[in-house]
């Protein structure tokens, strides 16, 4: 008899596994010979199970139900050869601890085991099955990372397609201020050229006219002087006073001139055109000495399309990345500095809660230890990175803060707006300073090993913005 685990694969009618399994129109299945003997008791071709009336006195065979019940039969066998013993065909019921295999009553008691501890094959079973899985829960951890990898790597790839596009986008935007501006400037540029060329065209049209009419006045004085001169004596004598009188009167005209600056000032037009045009330009570009890296600001930061500010939002769902800041409600400069001196200044406005300072590179991390950390944070709490440097203001107090040093109270009068940040690393200094009236406010002492990234934290939803800087033009003439 099956047991119920497998009744699925037993016949009906004799509640074993099928033997040459039959369908019926009706679906249901038995086995062949279940059937015939059915039928031929009954007298009537009905279906044991339905009593449907079946119209074929052969059915059809099963076939795939045939091979199902052939493959587990032939498991079932394979099971119950494997529970005896190969040498004696007793019962495997002990397990010998020395050589680590299952053996019979019959084994226990051979030369081959002698003086070997044995256990029981269900106590065996059960420590073995213990230790395999104390073995296996590292692996289980360890398909846990990389299934969690996997997932972050999906949500990087789609994370990915928008950075793309969004970047694209304000390349674009970005390009078409630059083509429209160059477009206007080019159109103002030519339309100064051709009102120079209708304003010089119309004075020399003028002088043309002008030496026209006296060509013509000058042609008529000669032509008549020489008809004059052609005549008979007597005639030219009667006349002689008046033609000289004529004659006299044109040199009182002044020689005609040239005009000065008639032609196109083309030097006006085109010296150093491509300098002139990228000096006007700087008036709408401007440069920022810190822009903020987006990919590492924490989840619930928005960081302006410019990457110039930064202020408290809605959180997003954001791929976990080794670059984004172990910091909550935090985001970093894009650039580090590891050398020289470097300033920038930001504009904390009316935000009430704020931090900025320096974060240093995490050196002594190992990869895979950042990995866990982001991955499993309730495991790795109370680890820092390499310092952080900063001056907050917080509950309308300002303080002053590094992993290296005690928390500080500042005394500032004045209601901060601007600061500058200086930052000498040679010399180990980190300056901040009100910007508006040019007073110090704090300076760390510090000896900078690792490379330091602008830090600035938030939870206020004004932004903290990076100021630009004057942007200048300079031509460095030859000594």
């Amino acid at each position: 008899m099956a047991s119920r685990s497998d009744e699925d694969l037993c016949c009906p009618v004799c509640y074993e596994i099928f033997k040459d399994p039959v369908v019926l129109s009706c679906s249901h299945s038995f086995c062949k010979d279940c059937l015939k003997n059915w039928w031929r008791e009954k007298q009537i071709q009905e279906c044991p199970c339905c009593k449907r009336i079946s119209s074929k006195t052969d059915p059809p065979c099963n076939l795939a139900l045939k091979n199902l019940c052939e493959a587990f039969l032939l498991k079932r066998d394979q099971r119950a050869s494997e529970s005896l013993c190969s040498l004696h065909s007793e019962k495997l019921r002990l397990f010998c601890l020395d050589h680590q295999e299952p053996v019979c009553v019959v084994c226990k008691e051979s030369r081959r085991h002698n003086n070997h501890r044995f256990r029981p094959i269900d106590e065996a079973a059960q420590d073995h099955k213990e230790e395999l899985k104390k073995s296996l829960k590292p692996l289980k951890e360890k398909l846990k990372l990389f299934e969690q990898v996997k997932g972050n790597c999906d949500q990087t790839a789609e994370h990915m397609k928008v950075q793309a596009r969004r970047t694209e986008r304000q390349i674009k935007e970005q390009f078409k201020k630059l083509h429209q501006f160059l477009e206007e400037e080019e159109e103002a540029r030519i339309s100064a050229l051709r009102e120079e060329e209708e304003q010089k065209s119309q004075v020399m049209k003028e002088k043309m006219e002008a030496l026209s009419r006296d060509i013509a006045a000058l042609s008529d004085t000669v032509r008549a002087t020489e008809d004059e001169l052609r005549a008979e004596d007597v005639s030219f004598l009667n006349n002689y006073k008046a033609a000289v009188e004529r004659v006299q009167q044109r040199p009182l005209l002044e020689d005609p001139q040239l005009l000065s600056g008639a032609l196109i000032d083309e030097a006006k037009h085109l010296g150093n055109l491509a300098f002139n045009i990228w000096n006007k330009m700087k008036d709408m570009v401007s440069y920022t000495p810190v822009i903020l890296d987006p990919n590492t600001a924490d989840p619930e930061l928005v960081v302006s399309e410019d990457l110039t500010s930064v202020r408290s939002g809605k959180p997003r769902q954001l791929p976990k990345n080794l670059e984004r800041t172990k910091f909550s409600c935090s985001v970093l400069g894009s650039e580090g500095f590891n050398s020289g001196t470097h300033s920038w200044d930001v504009e904390v406005g009316n935000n009430d809660d704020w931090e900025l300072g320096m974060l240093g590179e995490n050196t002594q991390m190992s990869r895979h230890l950042r990995l866990w950390r982001m991955l499993f944070p309730s495991k790795m709490k109370g680890r820092l990175q390499s310092g952080l440097w900063r001056i907050l203001f917080s509950n309308s107090k300002f303080t002053a803060f590094s992993t290296s040093d005690d928390e500080k109270v500042l005394s500032v009068k004045n209601k901060l707006q601007k600061i500058r940040v200086h930052l000498d690393f040679d010399n180990g200094k980190l300056s901040f300073s009100d910007l508006d009236t040019n007073t110090h406010i704090h300076t760390f002492t510090h000896r900078f090993t690792d490379t330091v990234f602008p830090y600035i934290y938030t939870e206020n939803q004004l932004p903290l913005k990076i100021l630009p800087v004057k942007v200048s033009v300079t031509v460095e003439k030859p000594s």
